[in-house]
């Protein structure tokens, strides 16, 4: 099972909008020369929702081709319709992912029964083992404690990404399920050191896209319990775990990307470029954080 820096890969876009193949490839090669520990393609860092299924498909595929086995992908595969959750993880399969990752079906707001029979039909449609994705901020469908204990017993589903950034929550489901091999991870790195540092395994990072190598030795240091260790690097990290999201990711993100020249200044509508006010805010995170320089 994967633990420590999992991160939430952007997908490298050109000025019009097409993806840049070339650009994925060395964002890949960069998180496996940084120590990032897993890697996820198509999350909502990724941008799926902007793609057809065919580059999704791609995404996916380009992205396990170019690990290679070095370190597991994990691809996300959520929809808001249960037959075409069940389709992408299939896909996911068959390219060689090693796990998928399903959001809560958004927009039309199911039941916890109805999240319940979904997941668990994605769960036995699916070949990969599938890792749950609540987050509520976005899909406006919250998926509660409980029905994560339910999920925990369904063959195939085998973790959690948690990103609604309560740690109080967390600190109850990681108490109910201790001695379980159900994994737990972060979908928050403000507060993914905490929640490691309470017996999660990790965290599917956001930061990790711009910092790889500062973020694996966090998690590293988190999951190992070294509490000064990881309250020293989280401090450093701060201001990009809270200004990457200064306006809706992965806008932030790919502006910090571009401008450590690692990509071109791509993006989709409805998303826009990052608003220049914004310019010196996410330079100067980069900048406490040592990822550029003055």
């Amino acid at each position: 099972m994967i633990t420590g820096s999992i991160v939430a890969l952007a997908t490298p876009m050109k000025t019009n909008g097409d993806i840049d193949w070339e650009a994925l490839r060395r964002l890949v090669n960069f998180h496996l020369d940084n120590g990032t520990d897993g890697i996820v393609a198509a999350g909502t860092t990724g941008e799926p929702t902007t793609m057809s299924f065919a580059e999704h498909f791609d995404v996916i595929r380009a992205v396990v081709e170019e690990v290679d086995g070095r370190i597991p992908v994990i691809a996300g595969t959520g929809a808001n319709a249960t037959s075409e959750a069940v389709e992408l993880a299939r896909y996911a399969s068959e390219v060689g992912a090693d796990y998928c990752l399903s959001v809560c079906p958004y927009y039309n707001k199911p039941t916890q029964e109805g999240l319940y029979r979904h997941f668990k039909a994605v769960a036995e449609g699916s070949k990969l083992p599938v890792i749950l994705y609540n987050v509520p901020g976005r899909t406006c469908s919250d998926l509660y404690n409980e029905t994560v204990l339910r999920l925990a017993e369904v063959d195939n589903i085998i973790g959690l990404k948690d990103a609604t950034g309560n740690l109080e929550r967390a600190e109850d489901l990681i108490a109910r399920l201790k001695g379980s091999d159900f994994m737990l991870y972060s979908g928050d790195d403000g507060t993914a050191c905490d929640f490691m540092l309470m017996g999660g395994h990790g965290d599917i990072s956001v930061t990790a896209n711009v910092a790889p190598r500062a973020m694996h030795d966090l998690c590293a240091a988190a999951v190992a319990g070294d509490t000064d260790r990881a309250h020293q690097l989280n401090t450093r990290l701060m201001p990009l775990h809270t200004n990457l999201g200064i306006e809706s990711n992965p806008i932030p993100v790919k502006w910090a990307l571009y401008r450590m020249g690692l990509i071109e200044p791509g993006i989709r509508l409805p998303l826009t470029w990052l608003s220049e006010k914004y310019h010196s805010t996410i330079s100067e995170a980069l900048q406490l954080a040592g990822v550029i320089e003055e």
